[in-house]
């Protein structure tokens, strides 16, 4: 490996040590950031979740209150036309 040169070569034994130890304290905290986050999300509400992405929703208003007619009947009358032709 002559003639390649470490982004470290100008360290210190002492710089390199701290800088591994920083390596393995953020190794760690990670670890113990994603078991904090995932016991957040396990109790997390869900419909709680939806309300704080989505906003607050009316679903008695358009445009997301249930259609009159859930589109099975327009299909029908389509395969209804198909049949007879």
């Amino acid at each position: 490996m002559s003639g390649v040169s470490s982004k470290l070569g100008g360290w210190t034994p002492d710089q390199v040590a701290q800088g591994r130890r920083w390596v393995l304290a953020w190794r760690l905290a990670g670890e113990d950031l994603a078991k904090i986050r995932r016991n957040e999300l396990r109790a997390q509400d869900a419909f709680q979740a939806i309300a704080h992405l989505c906003g607050p929703a009316d679903y008695r208003v358009p445009p997301r209150s249930p259609r009159p007619t859930s589109g099975l009947v327009e299909q029908q009358r389509w395969f209804q036309k198909a049949r007879l032709r």
